[in-house]
This record gives C-alpha cells, structure tokens and sequence, in this order.
C-alpha cells in the first residue's frame, strides 16, 4: 500500500501542476509519459527482492546481476552421520521430504512457506515480506521458525545457518564487532554497501528458543547459548558453492577439535559442527546457531534508503497482512467452481499458486551456444541425425553473454532453471493475478533473442545452473525451435487489454487507485499497454519468421498435393527415439527419421503465432502485415487438411516420405493428433472437429479416469521405452484440451452436447487426480499415471501442473461436472 500511495502522491502533484497552468488536457496527455515511465519505475521497485533462487530451500537475491545473495541452511545435528546426509540447503528429488512449498506467496508482498523435513524430523517455517520505501527496491525481512515433528527424539538439536555473499569483487559485508570471542550474545548486525543497493544492514535476531549443552572442556571455547559469526574473502567463481565453502569450514573445526583433544574424547556432535567465531569483513557469512527443540529468529534486511530500519515487530504485522491479503485476492480471482468449491480445494489452489509464484527466480550468467555452420546442421540429408551427432562430437560450442533471465521454473529440486515452452504455460495463471508481472517475465525472454530471432529452449544461465544438467544437455543450438508458448500469453494480454480499454475515457483528468494499482497498472492504463504491444510486436515478428526460415518442411522435393507449398514444418534436433525441440520427446515420429517428414504439432503451432499476430497488429494498426498474416493462416488451415487429415484413421498425423519417395502419413493416435484443434485452428462446424472428438472421449484410446493420455492404448508404442509422452496424463495438453473444449461448448455448432460433456468430465478427472496425489505425497508432480492417476517423475513440480488452479475456477457447465461426480462416487 505504500507504494500505490507514493505513486498516488506523485500523480496528484502532476495533477495540481496542470490545472495551476490551466493545461489540464494539453498537460495530461504531455504527462501520461511521465506517468507511464513512473509507474514503470515503482513496478521495478516492487519486484527487486524476493527468493528468487528458487533452487535452494530458501534463498533471497535482488533482479541485480552481481549483487547480495541471503539464504538458509540446516541439519540435525544429534550424531555425526545425519550432519553428513542431512545438511538441507539445495532442494533435492530425494531428500524424503513430506512436502514443502508456499503455502501462500505473492510476488510483490511476500508469504508463508513450509518445509516437511522428515529426515531432520523437524518442520521449517519461514515467512518472507517485503516492505516498500526508499529508493533500492525497499526492506524485507524472514522469520524462521522451526517445530519438532511428532516422530522427533525428546531432545531434537538442529544447527540453523543464515549466509550471506556480495557480489562483485570488491563490494563486502562487515560485521559489528558486539560480540565476544564466543560468539554473540544478542542479535548479529552486518552492514554493506553497493552502487546498485546503497547502503543497507541486515540484522539476524537473537530469536527464541534453548541451547544444547555439554561438559566437555571446549565448552569454554564454543558456547552453544550464542551466535557465531564466521566471515570469509573467497573469489566470485567460487561463491555459489555455499555448502561446499562451509563443509571446508566445519572440516577446518574438526581437525582441530580432533588435535586438540583426541578422536576418542571428541565432544558431542553439536558441539564439533560449530563454526569458530570469526566475524570480519568479507563476501562470505555464515550465521550459525545451535538450538535443542523449537526454535525462532528473524533476519531483517533494512535498506539505507527507507525512512526507518525493519522492526520484528514491522515483520509480524506484515505477515499477517500479507496472508489476509493474498486469501482475499485469491477469492477473487480463482476461487473454486462447482464441484470443487470445498474447503479442501481451496487450500490446495493456494499451495499451486503460491508455489507457480514462488518458483520464480532470477538467473545470471554465460549460456553454452554451438553455432557451428556445418552443413550437416542443416538436417537435409538421410541418415542427418548421425551426421549431427558426429558433428557435436567437435565440441565447437562456446560461452555467449552473460545473460539475464527473470523466470518461473518447472521443478525446484530438479529443473531450476527457465524453460521456453513451460513458460507459456506458468505464465497463464499469473496472467490472471499480475499482469504487469507475466509482462516482465515475457519481456525478459524476448531479452534473450539473437538478431536472427532465435531463443535458447533451455536458458542455463551460468555454472551453478549447469550443475544441475548434465553435460550432453548442457549447449544450446541457434537452429533449435521449442513451442512458441509465450504466443499465448501475448494474445490473452491483448484480449484484456481490448476489454479494459473501453472503459478507459480518452483524455479524462482524473485516476482511480485501480488505474495505479501494481500489478494491473498496463491493463488500467491503455497507454501503457499499446506502448508494450508496440515494441514487443517486431520481436514477435522476427521470431515467427525465424520459425519460417529455420523449421520449413519440404513439400515441392517430393511432388506433395497441397494448397499451398509454403506452409510445412518440421522440428529441427531429431534422433531416433525423440524429438526434444516438441516438447514431447519420445512421443513416436516417422522412422526411420527422414528429411522429407513433416510435423502436424509444429504446422498447429506456426498457425496459432500467425492468429496472434493477426490479432497484434490489427491492434497496432499495421495493416499490411494483417494482410501478409492472413494469407499465411489460410494456406497453414488448409494444408492441415492436405498434408495431415487421414480419412482412414479419422485424425491428424505427421507426414514422411516412404522408400518410393513418396507421401506417407504415419499416425500414432494423441496428443499429436489433437494440436489443430488445441490451438484453435477447428472452427466450431469443422467436419473434422467430430472425429476429433471422438477420440478425446474414446477410453480405448486416450480418455481415462484420470486425464488424456499422451498416447492411444491401441498404440504399438504404449507405454513402451522410456515411456515419458508414451502414456502418462500431461496436465499442460490436458488444460489446452479442457480449455477448447469449453470454448466449442459455448458457441452454438453441432458438437456442443459432446463439448459440454467431455469438458465436464475430463475438468473432473484431471483436477481430482492432481489434488489427491498431492493429498497423498505432499507435492504436485510432473506427470501422472494413466491407470492408477498416482504422480510420477519429477516431484514438487509445481510449473504447468499448477495449471489445475484455472481449471478449478472455471464453470460447471449446467452443473454437469455435479452431475458427473454424483455419478462416479455412486460406481
């Protein structure tokens, strides 16, 4: 709030400028620039501070290349084996967590996040907030709180470590010098300062809770009742290694326990895992407190900038607030519809949101790019795909950038890091609660173009992003497509623009709180808007040409009966078994591979960008282009028809040439089948749309109690080899499905009956699969079963599954979806 009334003071004084010259009008419309760039400003401001490292359990960092970076370690320190296994700071697949997440999160204010840390038997609680005011992005602040679980021995002792790095070389922290050689009694105060925050201090408090204790002699050296502070200089490459620096560390005060004393008389576990104390100036520091049970401190980061230092009391108020806030919004926007319109639910949609919202980071640093000019890259030979890969066998990649990247992520513990075509789809619920945030987000990735309008698929942006990759997966290739998803977001943002712009008076003198509102600000002030549409347009332009010029598929080589003999397309990156540029990977294709295939899910895509950008420029007047567009989505329609209708199998199907060089459909029922009709390219009265259908709601095929599968039962690859897209339910082509399907049901056409009803029950069978793997294991996962709904793969991937929120808040059409629970609890 009181960033909307710095900006609504900041108005006002324009205001009074122009009616003390009589210019209201002249000067309005001479200050809306001024208007838009301040709020553009404050939005900045709003979004600088968050844990946006979302690899890590918690972990706080600014949208600031090299600058501070705070976060949170801890272990169990009961015996010398769990502080080996058990030490908790990246988020890891197979830590036998019981869940962990956001139980409720707003990018802007803040939130409440739990952590179920079975191995540790303890419960992590930390409540970030941030606090608008000066002129760094503001004041933040986190309380940590941790609970024994139920199964936790009497006496559960745990080490907690908040640390902290300052980045570039040269910019460090100090430490105030009020403790003793023990350690501190009271709060820790560090202090730093940087040309991009100024000054600022973080204050980590004495909090509550007991000490471990222990009558051995080091206990006049290493006093448990305190806070040791030990501070390091360590070189910048080095600094994302935060455990590794501290298991040096801790290494360092076993050797010298041991010298000391002796193996044999080796103090207990919590007393030997205890850093010296060592505070000093430098870009390293550990924090580290020892406790016996439950414990609480707060970490209180206060710019110089503010008006007033962060309080723990300023922290309680604010997260209260921030919690009453974000329940009532959510009401608001996605509250649950028939038949999830239960408690229950709406627990769960807080948890999916917060947690889409929370995995959102900022990533820094040089991606691996191979621009090799090989001729074998250019695929057009049999046999390309060996030829490709002998050509990445010359390691002719190179460093490129440093980049930026500000991003939501698919997975914490197992992608952390920004995924092109995952993007359209996280962004599509936070359309909805923040629109000048999606913004961002979507500007940030068109940040990331070359000149020839290529975006790496995967942005593994720097050496602690790569740490998690492995190295075949590691470079990035300037011919390699991925989905244009963030299409989609782009054409839901002008369909919101063009709703809220008629509402907006031209030239009224007066703004609402609503016009200024963070987060609506480029919806409530259409000026803003169309500034955005305007220099993102040429962007998306280069992008879908570069789609043109790199993907073409051949249709004049080998004599094609098509409407048009421009308008194919064939993913580039093709091995035997995938096609990772799709997005579905190992989703059967043609084989063996061949130059002359053709791909019906790319051909959906080309058409869905050219509606977008039909659509765009109609917006910004250029019409031209509208003309150029149109004629290019007539040709994709139709050839959708010649090139990848089988009358025989009653679906679309990719296209191959056979060994007499001609035409061949190869069809593998699902979800390729489905792209034109998942994209919007069926019309309503389609004759194809029945057929289409039909096979959606077929459960021989791909209907099931628990969601689509990814492909056809009756396929001779169900379900066989790796099995990733050869089977398992999708919640991102599920929602696509759900969301056509309610689209058909609202028009008139003779398919609505069949839309209603699978729209009702498919919403039904997904959500209620979703909801109870996560019931069950704590977390949403990447995939799920196709015969028994149980999540699968990836764990805590709460990227596109967190899709289920819009499909819980969307209607039950004639109260079907009731009807179709009544129905499946009753069997």
């Amino acid at each position: 709030m009181a960033l909307l009334n710095q900006l609504t003071a900041f108005l006002s004084f324009l205001l009074v400028i122009a009616f003390g010259h009589g210019l209201v009008g002249i000067a309005y419309a001479q200050d809306e620039s001024v208007m838009n760039a301040e709020i553009s400003r404050m939005n900045n401001q709003s979004l600088l501070w968050g844990p946006y490292r979302p690899n890590l359990y918690f972990g706080v960092r600014p949208r600031i290349p090299e600058s501070l970076m705070a976060s949170l370690m801890w272990a169990k320190v009961d015996n010398y084996v769990d502080v080996q296994n058990n030490f908790r700071y990246t988020c890891e697949q197979n830590e036998g967590m019981a869940g962990y997440g956001w139980d409720e999160y707003d990018t802007r204010h803040g939130g409440v996040q739990t952590i179920h840390d079975a191995g540790n038997h303890l419960d992590i609680t930390t409540e970030f907030v941030k606090i608008p005011g000066g002129g760094h992005g503001g004041s933040w602040a986190v309380r940590v709180k941790g609970e024994p679980r139920e199964d936790a021995p009497s006496t559960l002792r745990t080490t907690v470590i908040f640390h902290a790095t300052t980045e570039p070389w040269g910019d460090v922290l100090d430490v105030a010098k009020d403790g003793d050689d023990n350690g501190f009694s009271g709060d820790v105060t560090l202090k730093g300062k940087s040309d991009a925050l100024g000054e600022y201090k973080i204050v980590v408090t004495k909090g509550k809770g007991d000490h471990p204790s222990s009558n051995h002699p080091v206990s006049t050296e290493r006093d448990l009742d305190k806070t040791v502070v030990q501070s390091l200089v360590v070189p910048e490459e080095y600094l994302w290694q935060s455990k590794q620096i501290l298991f040096k560390q801790l290494k360092t005060g076993v050797d010298e326990i041991i010298e000391a004393y002796g193996p044999e008389n080796a103090p207990p576990p919590w007393q030997v895992y205890q850093l010296a104390n060592k505070p000093d100036t430098g870009n390293v520091h550990f924090v580290q407190k020892m406790f016996e049970g439950g414990f609480e401190f707060d970490v209180l980061f206060s710019s110089g900038s503010a008006a007033k230092d962060v309080t723990s009391e300023d922290l309680t108020r604010e997260i209260q607030s921030t919690t009453e806030s974000f329940i009532d919004r959510f009401s608001s926007i996605f509250a649950p519809q028939a038949p999830f319109n239960a408690e229950k639910y709406r627990k769960f949609g807080h948890s999916m949101l917060s947690n889409l919202a929370g995995g959102i980071g900022y990533f820094y640093g040089n991606q691996i790019v191979d621009r090799s000019n090989a001729p074998e890259y250019d695929e057009e030979n049999e046999g390309f795909w060996e030829e490709t890969a002998e050509a990445r066998s010359r390691h002719a990649e190179q460093p490129e950038g440093p980049y930026e990247l500000f991003s939501s992520i698919p997975s914490r513990p197992f992608f952390p890091r920004g995924f092109l075509w995952d993007e359209g789809f996280h962004l599509v619920p936070i359309a909805d609660w923040d629109m000048d945030l999606t913004l961002e987000i979507v500007k940030s990735w068109y940040n990331l173009m070359d000149a020839d309008g290529w975006i790496g698929r995967e942005q593994i942006l720097g050496p602690e992003a790569r740490s998690k990759v492995p190295s075949e997966f590691q470079v990035q290739y300037p011919h390699y497509a991925n989905p244009p998803t963030l299409f989609l977001i782009v054409d839901d943002f002008l369909q919101k623009l063009q709703k809220t712009n008629g509402s907006q008076a031209a030239g009224k003198e007066t703004l609402t709180q609503q016009d200024m509102m963070l987060g609506s600000a480029v919806l409530t002030n259409p000026s803003i808007g169309q500034d955005y549409l305007r220099n993102l347009y040429p962007l998306l332009r280069r992008q879908f040409y570069w789609f043109k010029k790199t993907q073409y598929g051949d249709i004049k080589s080998y004599d094609r009966d098509a409407y048009s003999s421009r308008e194919a397309y064939r993913w580039r990156g093709r091995t035997v078994q995938h096609v990772l540029t799709s997005g579905l990977d190992d989703y059967p294709r043609p084989q063996p591979p061949h130059p002359g295939e053709l791909h019906v899910d790319l051909l959906s895509w080309m058409g869905m960008m050219s509606k977008t950008l039909i659509n765009i420029a109609e917006a910004i007047g250029e019409d031209e282009d509208v003309r150029q567009y149109k004629k290019i989505l007539d040709a994709i329609e139709h050839n959708l028809v010649d090139l990848h209708w089988s009358e025989e199998e009653g679906c679309f199907c990719d296209a191959t040439i056979d060994a007499f060089e001609e035409n061949k459909l190869v069809c593998h029922k699902g979800y390729i089948s489905l792209f034109p009709f998942l994209t919007g390219l069926l019309k309503p009265n389609d004759p194809h749309l029945g057929k289409t259908l039909d096979l959606i709601g077929d459960e021989k095929e791909l209907f099931s109690p628990y969601g689509l599968r990814s492909l056809s039962r009756k396929d001779e690859y169900y379900a066989t080899e790796e099995n990733y897209w050869r089977s398992p339910i999708w919640v991102n082509i599920n929602y696509m499905a759900i969301l056509q399907l309610y689209n058909l049901a609202r028009q008139e056409g003779p398919y609505k009956p069949q839309a209603i009803d699978l729209y009702s029950r498919l919403r039904v069978n997904l959500v209620e699969t979703i909801y109870k793997s996560w019931e069950e294991t704590g977390f949403a996962w990447e995939q799920y079963n196709p015969e028994t709904g149980r999540g699968q793969r990836t764990q805590h991937f709460t990227g596109w599954t967190s899709l289920v929120v819009k499909i819980m808040a969307m209607p039950d059409l004639s109260g079907a979806g009731v009807a179709y629970v009544r129905e499946r609890d009753e069997l």
